[in-house]
């Protein structure tokens, strides 16, 4: 590997030189110039840069860590995280977390001894008080709904508000029988234990809507998965049609899930939406084309990278003088497509 003393020898100059060259400092002639960029050519030198960086306390890299890779919401999410670090001049390491809180812990571990400049981290499993324990050596940005009491600054998903207005929506077109896809197991004998989990909001939107329409959440009519995919939304619809349970809705809490609800419809011989209207959350880029497209809770997908970058810059450039931790909660709409878009059906459908 040439280095910086190679091409100093072979120029004829000190090493200095060679670096005031290349940074274009000091007062170094036009001949003398000219014969360390010929040399440097001539040797293939190549600038160390994250030495240099590491040297300055700096790496211009950022990491960022999701729950899932094969996910559609969290490889969105990273492209356009990793689109928004690029227009400020950061590179974006991604990695995935499982989503286990010891993945979620070390990841936050590796940017604090310098792999990178700092961690933008979309959280499942961790809780404020891991975060309250762990030591302030780099800014980190959290994505999700673990923020009460931390040190960090937060971009949230308006889980709770999304939630409501889809079943809102629902409601409007007549739907009277909503099952709700998504909750976790167990969810239905303990609620409670879901509190902090985006899923949890979900359904508490949901329910809130309900209540305010004068009815309530149907434990039959909760739907529980062992993961948010679209496989674990085509059994768990499957299992449940099975079971004769009549519906004229169904609200997934993902649109991976809606999707593996729309499958499961087909195959039970339903028509999206005559007979039942389906409702996603993500607004993922398939939603629009899917057969029906899919009408989902839509978040400022822009607006979360966006903020979370911009966060993490300030915080890389001006520490504490950044002020407090920020807490700021994204923008939404129904995106309204054909799987709602019919009028209400003649009776709640069944498996056939």
């Amino acid at each position: 590997m040439v280095t910086i003393q190679d091409v100093a020898r072979a120029a004829g100059v000190s090493p200095m030189t060679v670096s005031n060259v290349m940074n274009e400092r000091g007062r170094v002639g036009p001949t003398t110039r000219a014969k360390v960029l010929d040399t440097i050519d001539a040797l293939g030198y190549r600038v160390n840069v994250a030495a240099r960086n590491l040297r300055q306390g700096r790496t211009e890299t950022i990491g960022l860590a999701v729950p899932e890779l094969d996910r559609a919401y969290s490889a969105q999410l990273a492209a356009r995280i990793v689109r928004a670090g690029m227009r400020q001049g950061l590179r974006v390491v991604v990695e995935e977390t499982g989503p286990r809180k010891e993945n979620e812990l070390d990841a936050i571990a590796l940017s604090r001894v310098r792999l990178y400049d700092g961690l933008i981290l979309s959280a499942v499993d961790i809780e404020p008080a891991d975060l309250e324990q762990m030591s302030a050596s780099g800014p980190v940005v959290l994505l999700g709904e673990q923020v009460s009491a931390t040190r960090v600054d937060h971009v949230g998903v308006p889980n709770l508000e999304g939630a409501r207005a889809m079943m809102q929506h629902l409601g409007a077109t007549g739907r009277r029988r909503i099952a709700i896809l998504g909750a976790g197991v167990g969810f239905r004998k303990n609620p409670d234990a879901y509190a902090l989990e985006a899923g949890a909001l979900r359904v508490r939107g949901a329910r809130e809507a309900l209540q305010s329409a004068g009815s309530d959440l149907d434990p039959d009519l909760v739907i529980e998965v062992s993961e948010w995919s679209t496989r674990a939304g085509w059994e768990a619809t499957t299992e449940f049609l099975r079971r004769g349970q009549s519906l004229d809705a169904i609200f997934a809490l993902t649109d991976s899930l809606a999707f593996g609800g729309l499958r499961a419809l087909a195959d039970a011989g339903l028509s999206v939406p005559h007979d039942v209207a389906v409702a996603g959350f993500d607004d993922v880029d398939e939603a629009r084309f899917s057969i029906p497209s899919l009408t989902t809770v839509a978040p400022d997908h822009r607006q979360i990278a966006e903020t979370a970058v911009r966060f993490m810059v300030e915080r890389m450039r001006l520490g504490d003088d950044a002020g407090p931790p920020r807490d700021v909660m994204s923008d939404f709409h129904l995106a309204v497509r054909e799987s709602t878009s019919a009028g209400p059906p003649a009776g709640a459908a069944g498996a056939r």
